[in-house]
């Protein structure tokens, strides 16, 4: 998918748009499978939350992967996709018991990460098999916002929490077929991680009945030229040693599974959107886009980078600008960034835009999201529609205040 394939797609399908490169995010895929190629039995379940259209969840289940998700909807989604119940974890934060029964009725695996919803459910259901997220208590991630694993994370049930989990188990009578951790996202230093796995094979030790170990994810993939990422290759080759020698003094050959979104899709999308002024100050040349935090909105929560480049003027001269949006408040995507000549009309397109980019856009300020387009095997695919009018009226309730007051 080249700039003149992403020029087409914005004149066809208009902008802002999102576009996702089929290709890419199978690369991805195949490049997790090969790091653990070793491994008998891998199972790579993707973050249903990184992107959730039902046609990239399709194209998952096609490669083989299985599904993460952590709400009833992106269950029903997952299912709605076609993808099997097996293979779908439930790994939710601090909902009801209710919502974790209609997941089970489903017959998805769930993942409990607290005492409390685990002594009732085990209660009600001890016949129904459970996989238990602990908390390792070790910061990683590239953002507190993303920093799950440490002592004051709400994610997880506590290393110190064991025995009271033990005694849980043995009170209910529940199978616990599975232990998951999950320490943050963007994890760059690998010894981190199998610092964790180590407190993960300690736990695991403590459960007699286990058939998985899922690690989470939080691999960092390349923001920029020359970034630095997740050594994939190296992990793959030290965990996968780790983990069959935990299997061997186990006495049973275990699954060992991940929950990768971000790695999977990150790099697959480009946003695109169009400038619609040029703005000189007296310190700063703004180039204002069509679209703004409530279409990605990563930048300002997170101070995420994105890669930004004038697809229509590729070759262009460098200069300076500051990249914002037509929000009504401050929505800006890059400060003082080199990109190539902008002028208005221009397209721009926005790097690793495939995570937490739709599936965290709003319509604030009334503005409509933007479609999504698949490109598969030299074609690009709508893969959802632009949103209209209609779209931001549906399921409000227009109260007729002339005819309650001639009522009153």
């Amino acid at each position: 998918m080249n700039n003149q394939d992403l020029l087409r797609i914005a004149e066809e399908f208009g902008d802002p748009v999102y576009v996702y490169d089929a290709e890419k995010i199978i690369f991805q895929y195949n490049r997790l499978i090969s790091a653990f190629k070793d491994v008998e039995n891998l199972r790579i379940n993707y973050a249903v939350k990184a992107l959730s259209n039902m046609s990239v969840l399709r194209l998952f289940n096609h490669l083989g992967a299985g599904l993460d998700t952590v709400s009833i909807q992106e269950v029903q989604i997952g299912l709605e996709a076609g993808v099997d119940p097996s293979k779908i974890i439930f790994t939710p934060n601090g909902v009801s018991l209710e919502e974790i029964e209609q997941a089970a009725e489903l017959g998805v695996q769930i993942n409990i990460d607290n005492l409390s919803i685990l002594e009732q459910f085990g209660a009600k259901h001890p016949e129904v098999p459970v996989c238990i997220r602990i908390n390792p208590h070790v910061m990683a991630g590239g953002n507190t916002n993303i920093s799950v694993g440490h002592i004051d994370s709400k994610f997880g049930i506590s290393i110190h929490q064991i025995p009271h989990t033990l005694r849980i188990v043995e009170n209910t009578g529940m199978n616990i077929n599975g232990i998951h951790m999950h320490t943050g996202s963007d994890i760059l230093d690998i010894d981190v991680f199998l610092y964790a796995s180590e407190i993960l094979f300690e736990s695991a030790k403590q459960f007699k009945d286990l058939e998985f170990l899922d690690f989470g994810s939080g691999f960092k993939v390349p923001y920029k030229e020359g970034d630095i990422e997740t050594n994939i290759e190296e992990l793959g080759q030290k965990l996968t040693k780790r983990f069959k020698d935990f299997c061997k003094s186990y006495g049973r050959k275990l699954t060992l599974a991940f929950e990768p979104g971000k790695f999977l899709v990150s790099e697959a999308g480009k946003f695109l959107v169009k400038v619609n002024v040029i703005k000189q100050t007296t310190s700063t040349v703004f180039a204002q886009v069509d679209s703004g935090f409530n279409h990605l909105i990563r930048p300002m929560f997170y101070g995420s980078r994105h890669e930004i480049h004038n697809i229509s003027n590729s070759q262009g001269r460098e200069r300076f600008y500051s990249v914002v949006g037509y929000i009504c408040e401050t929505d800006t995507f890059a400060s003082n960034r080199k990109i190539e000549e902008i002028k208005e009309g221009d397209i721009l397109s926005f790097s690793n835009a495939g995570a937490y980019s739709f599936s965290m856009a709003s319509n604030y300020n009334s503005r409509f999201r933007p479609p999504e387009v698949l490109w598969y095997e030299g074609k690009a695919h709508l893969i959802r529609e632009r949103e209209t009018f209609e779209d931001l009226l549906k399921g409000q309730v227009a109260v007729d205040f002339e005819k309650l007051a001639s009522v009153e």
